[in-house]
């Protein structure tokens, strides 16, 4: 068994995609429409799906918000410098909400960036 894939649900997928490409750095892999359901899925990544864990973005027409509750917490993704990589993120119009820093009573450096529907994404600096 491996894990294929992490669900979002997004209220503008042209918006998540450009985040997810153009601030993230992943690519496409796939996108279909499915008229009779009246939804979209879009799957990203950095790698092909059969390589790796992708994100899928699921935007159900005519839905552009969502309550994200309290039981979601974050997608952890793996950055060689945590502070570069919040500069770069800035660069690209994303929004750093917990600047890297060692992690609360830790070392490992971490932060966090928020995505245009408001998940979390934390960076975890690889360890050297």
């Amino acid at each position: 068994m491996r894990i294929l894939h992490t669900m979002l649900r997004v209220g503008d997928l042209d918006r998540a995609i450009a985040f997810y490409t153009e601030v993230l750095g992943m690519r496409v892999l796939r996108r279909h429409d499915y008229p009779d359901g009246k939804f979209t899925l879009a799957f990203v990544g950095y790698q092909d799906e059969a390589d790796g864990a992708v994100i899928e973005l699921t935007y159900n027409w005519g839905v552009d918000k969502y309550e994200l509750g309290t039981a979601f917490g974050h997608i952890a993704l793996e950055v060689e410098d945590a502070y570069a990589a919040c500069d770069e993120i800035r660069k690209r119009g994303g929004k750093v909400v917990r600047e890297a820093g060692p992690m609360k009573h830790g070392a490992t450096v971490i932060a966090f960036v928020e995505d245009p529907d408001g998940y979390k994404i934390e960076l975890i600096q690889r360890k050297r």
